[in-house]
């Protein structure tokens, strides 16, 4: 939360924000403002824990709005040649930006490309944090026994609009009611009891609560901050 504040004691002294956002140090190698550009630097860090032998899995998160884009064709194709250690999770919640998904996706759509390079997965109701957590466990476990990348297909609906400011007018008001009745929060709650749902939101409202609290009371980055974290390729110079 300091990080989205912009403050000094965000992950990355508040210059990453939402869409740069990175801390290595659980693994998390960065957010991307580029569609689909997290699934070669995914590819690369699979990569390189297969040369180097580690026993770890690199997970990586797309919206349906990438499968169209040439890094989705040239990540996935990358990973089943070389059989990475690598989950792509495609969040298709049917829309891209302000288009719907079925008006820019020819065939069958995410999973059914994945298959055609040789990289098999599974469909699931991304909306039942269960059932996600249950395939996605089978998934990991394939990979770590040697099974090569995996693809899960999670669906899923936008609630909202594309960022925070967009009304979203551009959707059928009904085809939103529809899709809240599969509210996720409504889901989960039915499978685990109102009682244990309830304290499972409890905790994670006062988690946030705390969160906003001690950004909000964070110091700002100095000014001299700005003239850090800068490359000099030692090329050419501002005149």
């Amino acid at each position: 939360m300091c990080e989205l504040f912009g403050r000094a004691t965000g992950f990355n002294g508040g210059k990453g924000g939402s869409m740069h956002i990175a801390d290595f140090s659980v693994g998390m190698l960065g957010a991307n403002g580029v569609v689909a550009a997290g699934i070669p630097i995914a590819v690369g860090a699979a990569h390189a824990i297969k040369i180097r032998e580690e026993k770890r899995v690199v997970a990586c998160f797309f919206g349906d709005g990438a499968v169209n884009r040439g890094p989705f064709l040239e990540g996935l194709n990358w990973a089943k040649v070389h059989e990475l250690p690598v989950l792509f999770v495609c969040e298709d919640n049917r829309w891209s930006a302000t288009t719907s998904t079925e008006a820019m996706t020819a065939g069958e759509g995410a999973l059914a490309r994945a298959r055609a390079i040789g990289v098999p997965g599974q469909e699931a109701d991304g909306n039942d944090v269960i059932e996600v957590h249950g395939i996605s466990r089978n998934l990991i476990e394939k990979i770590r026994g040697g099974e090569g990348p995996q693809f899960l297909h999670a669906i899923t609906y936008r609630f909202k609009g594309h960022v925070s400011v967009d009304p979203a007018t551009y959707r059928d008001g009904e085809e939103v009611s529809r899709a809240l009745e599969s509210d996720p929060l409504r889901l989960v709650e039915k499978k685990l009891g109102e009682r244990a749902a309830a304290a499972i939101r409890k905790e994670a409202e006062e988690e946030v609560r705390k969160a906003l609290e001690v950004a909000a009371a964070a110091p700002w980055p100095e000014a001299a901050s700005a003239f850090t974290d800068i490359q000099d390729a030692g090329a050419g110079r501002w005149r």
